[in-house]
């Protein structure tokens, strides 16, 4: 588990939280060892049972992060704040830096955030990665397509979730993704006519590393290993974490960790660091300044016993991590996505019986009525249900999932009615 709890008349700052299916078994179990002051665009809703109080300011707005959290450490001592909600990064990064306190650093925090600054901060310092080429036009794409050899990666230059990154094959394609993957928003950051990626496509299996960072130096706390689906596009449809893979203690991908941070001049927080294990060993796809999604968090504790929410607190408050000795487990989670775009909900439910005991969550996504889309029309959005599993191998976990896709029973209706 993390490390020590804060004294109680100290509180760690939480700047905002997500979807709650997402997100609340991180707010739930940083209660159970901090004060938590939210800092919200909206009253709580289910936040409330975990927060000793909160504050409700324009997220959006430059500046309102620091302006916040300065009123708050005006009149109460503050141990500590993070935020786990991608577009809060930079500002609550900011923030912690202009009051005093412990954080990755703004510039840090924009190398993450920045596709393009990642890039150009790992190259500076010989971190193994896709060779990437910035373009703001259709020609410019073209020209380094041909350079890199097809097929390329497009990628935003900020994005979330694999929203608008896809695999393209020759020109044509190229030509018929690049404006969506140009317009995929991110508007914590100023705008740029250079908006896209074209990268080098890496072959092999890609993993996500969760780390914790304490005065510079990386502690991986979860391996998550991915089912990537619905090519072209990058859709996670699923991840498997075991609590002894043995890539946590792999010296190959521990250096290309310790790169990647010492690059980016991460100095205290919590990394989602995505990468690909080639045949020349793990390149880097991207850094994300904060935990991962997709319920990883969740899944790394239930495989093995610690708890990186905790973990993420601790070192925003300036604590080192303690990740305890691992369990032999292996947790994992499957999405599941309609059958057509367009498709209108009707019901969807599992059906729970016979199903063996490695079953842990089975939960729909939508309600009846909702019109929702595959990857690539709807991406995170388009998802109808999902499913957790957590047993003594990755072979029984997977068995469980695979019973779990067999018990969804959804029905659908088409905008013609039929």
């Amino acid at each position: 588990m993390s490390g020590q709890s804060v004294s109680a008349e100290h509180l760690l700052v939480v700047v905002g939280t997500g979807p709650q299916l997402y997100r609340e078994y991180l707010l739930a179990s940083l209660s159970t060892r901090h004060r938590i002051h939210l800092l919200s665009a909206i009253e709580p809703g289910w936040e409330s049972p975990y927060l000793d109080d909160a504050s409700v300011v324009p997220l959006d707005g430059p500046g309102a992060v620091t302006a916040a959290l300065r009123e708050l450490v005006g009149r109460r001592p503050v141990a500590g704040v993070l935020t786990w909600v991608e577009a809060h990064v930079v500002e609550t990064a900011a923030a912690a830096e202009a009051v005093g306190l412990p954080g990755p650093g703004r510039a840090a925090a924009v190398r993450c955030r920045d596709k393009s600054a990642t890039r150009a901060a790992l190259a500076a310092h010989g971190v193994p990665q896709p060779v990437s080429r910035l373009v703001g036009h259709l020609d410019q794409a073209r020209a380094a397509a041909d350079e890199l050899g097809y097929p390329v990666v497009l990628k935003p230059r900020a994005g979330v979730a694999s929203e608008g990154v896809v695999l393209v094959h020759d020109a044509v394609e190229l030509a018929e993704h690049f404006a969506t993957t140009g317009a995929t928003p991110a508007e914590d950051l100023p705008a740029d006519d250079d908006a896209v990626l074209v990268e080098e496509y890496l072959d092999g299996p890609e993993i996500s590393v969760d780390t914790a960072v304490h005065h510079g130096r990386p502690t991986p706390v979860h391996v998550a290993r991915k089912e990537i689906g619905f090519a072209p596009f990058f859709e996670e449809i699923g991840h498997t974490v075991s609590g002894c893979d043995p890539l946590l203690r792999d010296p190959a991908l521990l250096r290309v960790l310790e790169g990647t941070h010492a690059a980016l001049g991460y100095r205290d927080g919590t990394t989602h660091t995505e990468l690909k294990i080639t045949a020349d060993g793990p390149k880097v796809i991207e850094v994300n300044g904060r935990l991962g999604g997709d319920l990883i968090p969740y899944l790394g504790s239930r495989a093995s016993g610690t708890d990186a929410g905790l973990a993420a607190a601790a070192v925003a408050c300036g604590e080192p991590p303690q990740v305890g000795s691992p369990l032999d487990a292996t947790a994992g989670i499957r999405f599941f996505y309609p059958p057509w775009p367009g498709a209108i909900v009707r019901s969807v439910d599992f059906d729970r019986t016979d199903l063996p005991a490695e079953t842990d969550l089975l939960l729909p996504l939508v309600a009846p009525g909702e019109v929702i889309s595959p990857p690539g029309k709807g991406l995170m959005d388009g998802r109808v249900a999902l499913a957790t599993a957590v047993g003594g191998s990755a072979a029984s976990c997977l068995a469980a999932l695979d019973h779990a896709a067999a018990a969804l029973r959804c029905s659908w209706a088409s905008r013609d009615g039929s």
